[in-house]
């Protein structure tokens, strides 16, 4: 029987297809939603419509979710790689997220030390920018093979409790001695995200009129490298898992270990670079985190971590598509509920309460559907 080989072109287009319609589709079924409690929940203002409101405030609502989106997108893919090699889930990953961060911040304090960081825009900002990125990948990426190698391939036999609970050791591990080595060389824990290459600027989109004056819908040019890096990393693992000869390898052994070492595949090899590769997608995640909230500090990973955990869980754990559905959607509700909570409450309830959906859409998922919008059936239990 003749092997189908995958088409290259077609692992490219496929999951940019794929992150168009979840794109769309969420944002139109939040929208509705959002639109539908408005109407009928209309006429408890006396200020002003509260449906005009919210169709005023939706575009630019939607752009923040869609870039909050990809984030926990490309979050979500450490956790995934890891998890379909070897259905265990690194809890550490978040702190992985977090060196990477602090490598690419370091490097730009360095050479804005240096004089080097232009102030205006220039190509030479996308440079040095991208640079930082790259060694947030190499120090994450190091630091989570290592943590392999040391912490969990030990235990690789051991009852599946074990590896999490050393997870969970690494992790808060991983955030003291960032905070020691920090408080001791800085004389503070956290780290700003230099100023520099006029990213901070916004591009206006359009204008809406509202009651004589005109609401600006504008996206920052900080969002826009997000989306299109989160788009790089997203193609770039899909087609490197669907299309080379390392992602084969990455599959023979998700599917069946002990037959893809007698195949003459190095698992030990191929699992370590499972590891390098979640652990260099969460650094750049932790560069351009720290990009868009202008600051790094040992702790940052905790929270963003477990969203993204709860985004992969979401789109089911395990599958790249699944990342991106499962992250877009946690992005755009986490958006509209910082946005409309308050408006919606009249003010009883505000934007410090969006976690809350994020950790209930976790609860749910797991007891109504543990394999993920686009999981396969599961049939083991706890």
């Amino acid at each position: 029987m003749r092997v189908r080989r995958p088409n290259p072109l077609m692992e490219i287009l496929r999951p940019l297809g794929q992150l168009l319609l979840f794109i769309l589709g969420s944002s139109v079924v939040i929208s509705g939603i959002t639109i539908l409690i408005a109407v009928l929940i209309r006429g408890t203002r006396t200020d002003m419509d509260l449906l005009q409101i919210t169709l005023v405030l939706l575009p630019q609502v939607l752009i923040d979710g869609i870039v909050l989106g990809f984030m926990y997108a490309t979050i979500a893919l450490g956790y995934t790689m890891v998890y379909g090699v070897l259905e265990f889930i690194n809890f550490a990953h978040g702190e992985f997220f977090m060196f990477g961060a602090f490598a690419g911040v370091e490097l730009l304090i360095w050479m804005q030390g240096q004089g080097w960081l232009p102030a205006d825009q220039s190509v030479m900002a996308y440079v040095f920018l991208g640079l930082a990125i790259i060694v947030g990948m190499i120090v994450s990426g190091t630091i989570s093979v290592t943590t392999e190698r040391i912490a969990y391939r030990p235990l690789r036999g051991a009852p599946r409790l074990v590896p999490l609970i050393s997870a969970i050791g690494v992790s808060f591990l991983l955030q003291d001695v960032m905070r020691f080595y920090q408080s001791a060389v800085n004389g503070a824990f956290y780290r700003s995200f230099p100023t520099f290459g006029g990213f901070s600027e916004r591009i206006t989109l359009f204008t809406l009129p509202l009651d004589g004056r005109d609401i600006t819908i504008a996206i920052q040019l900080t969002s826009i490298v997000i989306i299109v890096a989160g788009i790089v990393m997203l193609v770039g693992l899909n087609y490197l898992v669907n299309a080379t000869r390392l992602g084969k390898a990455i599959r023979s052994v998700a599917q069946d270990r002990n037959t893809s070492y007698l195949m003459g595949v190095d698992v030990n090899r191929i699992i370590a670079l499972t590891f390098l590769i979640g652990g260099a997608l969460g650094g750049a995640a932790g560069v351009l985190w720290a990009f868009r909230f202008t600051r790094a500090d040992p702790y940052m990973g905790f929270l963003p971590g477990l969203k993204a955990f709860t985004a992969a869980v979401l789109g089911g754990i395990g599958s790249i598509v699944g990342a991106m559905l499962g992250g877009m959607v946690l992005g755009l509700l986490e958006s509209f509920a910082a946005s409309y909570l308050s408006i919606f409450t009249q003010g009883a309830f505000g934007a410090e309460y969006k976690d809350i959906f994020a950790f209930a859409i976790l609860i749910l998922i797991l007891i109504f559907r543990p394999s993920g919008l686009l999981g396969g059936k599961t049939t083991q239990k706890a």
